[in-house]
């Protein structure tokens, strides 16, 4: 058995107790380098994030900085050009004097995301504007021009259409009038003569389309007539003369039948009819005797053509000339120009309006012809 040492035995100097401080695994020193990057890892991220955020505040700091170089509330014209970037609008803006650093601006638009959508155009921009603002106002876009619009009726001569566009603008009929016999406004139906002592405007008589058109503020009279010409010739072309053209007739020749179809036809449905009649006559090379054409001849309309009205030496008198007037006698509009184009097929070469509400009644005869105007005059349809 062995027995304990007394508590006050003193060991050996040379003694080494069997229990000893455990030498440290050679695998524990890879971990401390893994700790010890990861740590490092850790701070360089932060610095990073520090650093954006910093420079994110900066940028912030900049935009409010960023003011313009010109007086407050003073209004610049700038044109920003299609294609330009978020650099190049910054610098556009900076070179007006709307701001003091264009980088400031084209950061600021970078952090919003919104640099696909800033617009081209003419913009009116104040100084003092904030950036935010003016990136508003270049997502926007530009406004819209100032525009008005006028309205011309089918029916008129070209006397009274330049009046109805002169009392619609601040341009007169006489402006009008100088630029349509200026020679820049051109149309392919312009006639090469027109009969002598006739003003020379009468050439361009149912040569303006009538309609409603919009124009920007500042447009000319020159602009305006022209706007109306290329419109009838859009609609002239657009239409199928073929069937006129196998009959000997131009485009011009169809132009002419449609303005007396517009004259006369009240409703619809009777413009390929009174079209028909037109053409049946020109056919059997009878005298057409439409009293549009006098009213025409006479200048104004007296309300009634009377019986003296028919023998008014002009060359618009369909009652005592054979074949077609020399020109249109008034604007017309498309329904007009088809029917001029495509007339019915019909024996009919008389019509007279039979109802109030405009309808016309057609016949073949005279003697059918004069029944329906004896009837229409009973019933109060004709004076």
């Amino acid at each position: 058995m062995t027995v304990p040492p007394d508590r006050d035995h003193q060991l050996p100097p040379d003694y080494e107790p069997y229990f000893m401080e455990p030498v440290r695994s050679p695998a524990s020193w890879p971990v401390r380098i893994m700790q010890f990057f990861a740590v490092v890892g850790v701070i360089i991220v932060l610095a990073i994030a520090g650093a954006a955020l910093a420079r994110r505040l900066a940028d912030g700091v900049a935009v409010e900085a960023t003011v313009s170089t010109i007086a407050v509330d003073q209004d610049v014209a700038l044109t920003v050009p299609r294609g330009a970037t978020a650099s190049d609008i910054g610098v556009l803006l900076q070179s007006a004097g709307l701001i003091t650093d264009s980088g400031s601006f084209e950061r600021t638009v970078r952090i919003q995301g919104v640099a696909e959508q800033l617009k081209a155009g003419d913009y009116v921009m104040t100084g003092g504007t904030s950036i935010n603002d003016l990136i508003g106002q270049l997502i926007a876009g530009p406004p819209a021009p100032d525009t008005f619009r006028l309205t011309v009726i089918e029916g008129l001569r070209i006397e009274e259409m330049l009046v109805s566009l002169a009392d619609q603008t601040d341009h007169t009929a006489a402006q009008y009038e100088r630029a349509l016999l200026g020679g820049s406004i051109l149309s392919p139906y312009l006639p090469d003569e027109i009969p002598e002592g006739v003003p020379l405007l009468t050439a361009w008589e149912g040569l303006l389309f009538p309609a409603t058109y919009e124009f920007l503020a500042d447009a000319t009279a020159e602009d305006i007539v022209g706007r109306l010409v290329e419109e009838m010739n859009g609609r002239m072309a657009a239409v199928d003369w073929s069937l006129l053209e196998e009959e000997g007739l131009t485009p011009y020749d169809g132009l002419i039948i449609a303005s007396l179809i517009e004259k006369e036809a009240k409703l619809e449905i009777d413009r390929p009819l009174i079209s028909s009649v037109i053409h049946n006559r020109l056919v059997d090379e009878r005298a057409l005797q439409i009293d549009a054409t006098i009213i025409y001849a006479l200048g104004e309309n007296p309300g009634r053509v009377l019986e003296r009205d028919l023998e008014i030496d002009s060359p618009w008198n369909t009652y005592l000339n054979v074949g077609l007037p020399p020109t249109p006698i008034g604007g017309v509009r498309t329904t007009s120009l088809a029917a001029a184009a495509r007339p019915a097929e019909t024996s009919y070469y008389y019509y007279v309006v039979v109802d109030f509400d405009g309808t016309h009644g057609f016949s073949e005869t005279l003697e059918e012809h004069n029944e329906k105007v004896a009837k229409a005059r009973d019933e109060g349809v004709l004076p």
